[in-house]
C-alpha cells in the first residue's frame, strides 16, 4: 500500500491495481473563504498550495473516493478534475444523490466493491449542536487480500464507535484528521490528546492528515510531533508534509477482519445545508 500525500485531506491511496483519489480539494491559494465563521484570526483559504508533486502524483488515478461531502474535501476543482476524466466515484448512500446530481458516476461503498472487504464506520464530526449541524458523516475500512489493511477516519472526533472499530478491525493503517478544527463553536476534528487515545488504542501505524491547509485547524506538524514524541508514540505515527509518500507493507494479521453491515442515516436537513456550502 503505497499513500502519497497531497494536501489537507487529499491523497493518491494504490491498493492492489487500485489508484484512489481520496477528497480532492484542489482550489488555488486563497480562492475559498475563511472557516472560521464565528471565530477572528480567519484566511482564506487553502492557506497553502498542492505540492509540486501533484500533477505527478495523479497520474494513472483510476477511481475517486469521497469521505463527505464538504468543501475542504470536494471543491469545484476537484469536482471539475473528476468530470473531465469521466472517473467513478466512490461514496456512501449519505452523499451519493447529491454526487450524481453533479454529473458524477457515483458507486456505494458497500462490502466487495472494489474487491474489497469495506464496512462503513459512523462518526460525529463534532459534539452538540455543532455536531449535528455538519451532517452525518462516517469511516471506511478497506482490506484487499493482498494488502494491509486501511481505516480512512474520515473527519471526525473521537467517539466510542471509532474507538470500538478499532478494537474489533485491528486496521493495519489508519488516516485520521488531526488539524483540531473549530469553527469557533467548540472542535469539529479529534483534539490532540483525542489522538494520544486513538494511537495508543490502535496496534497497527497512523497517519495524520489535516494539518496547516485551511485555516480553521490550528494544531501544527511541530506541535503534533512533539506531543508524540512525549507519549513515546513516534515509531507507528506519521505525520507527513505535503507531497511526502509513505509505504505500508505490514499486515500485522494473515487474514483481515470480518466487516459488519451498518445500516447508512437518512440524509437530513444537515446534508442539504453542507451540500449548499461545498458550492459544487
Amino acid at each position: 500500500m503505497i499513500i502519497h500525500h497531497l494536501r489537507n485531506a487529499s491523497a493518491v491511496v494504490q491498493i492492489a491495481e487500485h489508484r484512489l483519489l481520496v477528497d480532492p480539494m484542489f482550489s488555488e491559494p486563497g480562492s475559498l473563504p475563511s472557516f472560521r465563521f464565528l471565530a477572528r484570526g480567519g484566511q482564506r483559504n487553502p492557506i497553502v498550495p498542492l505540492p509540486a508533486t501533484s500533477e505527478a502524483a495523479l497520474e494513472g488515478v483510476s477511481g475517486v473516493l469521497i469521505t463527505h461531502e464538504h468543501p475542504d474535501h470536494l471543491d469545484r476543482p476537484g469536482l471539475a478534475w473528476i468530470r473531465e476524466r469521466g472517473l467513478p466515484v466512490w461514496a456512501n448512500g449519505v452523499d451519493a444523490a447529491s454526487l450524481r446530481r453533479k454529473g458524477l458516476e457515483v458507486h456505494e461503498l458497500v462490502d466487495g466493491a472494489l474487491g474489497m472487504r469495506i464496512e462503513t464506520i459512523p462518526s460525529r464530526h463534532g459534539r452538540g449542536l455543532v455536531g449535528w449541524l455538519m451532517g452525518p458523516v462516517a469511516g471506511y475500512y478497506l482490506a484487499h487480500p493482498d494488502e494491509p489493511s486501511l481505516y480512512l477516519v474520515g473527519d471526525a472526533v473521537l467517539t466510542d464507535a471509532v474507538l470500538e472499530a478499532i478494537d474489533r478491525l485491528q486496521p493495519d493503517v489508519i488516516v485520521a484528521p488531526a488539524g483540531t478544527a473549530s469553527f469557533g463553536l467548540g472542535e469539529i476534528l479529534f483534539s490532540v490528546d483525542e489522538l494520544v487515545t486513538l494511537a495508543q488504542r490502535a496496534k497497527g501505524a497512523l497517519l495524520f492528515n489535516h494539518l496547516e491547509a485551511v485555516d480553521h485547524c490550528r494544531t501544527t506538524r511541530s506541535q503534533l510531533r512533539a506531543r508524540m514524541a512525549a507519549e513515546g508514540l513516534t515509531q507507528r505515527v506519521h505525520v507527513p508534509e505535503d507531497g511526502e509518500v509513505l509505504r505500508f507493507d505490514e499486515r500485522r494479521t494473515r487474514t483481515h477482519a470480518e466487516p459488519r453491515v451498518t445500516a447508512t442515516p437518512r440524509p437530513g436537513l444537515q446534508k442539504w445545508l453542507t451540500a449548499k456550502m461545498a458550492g459544487t
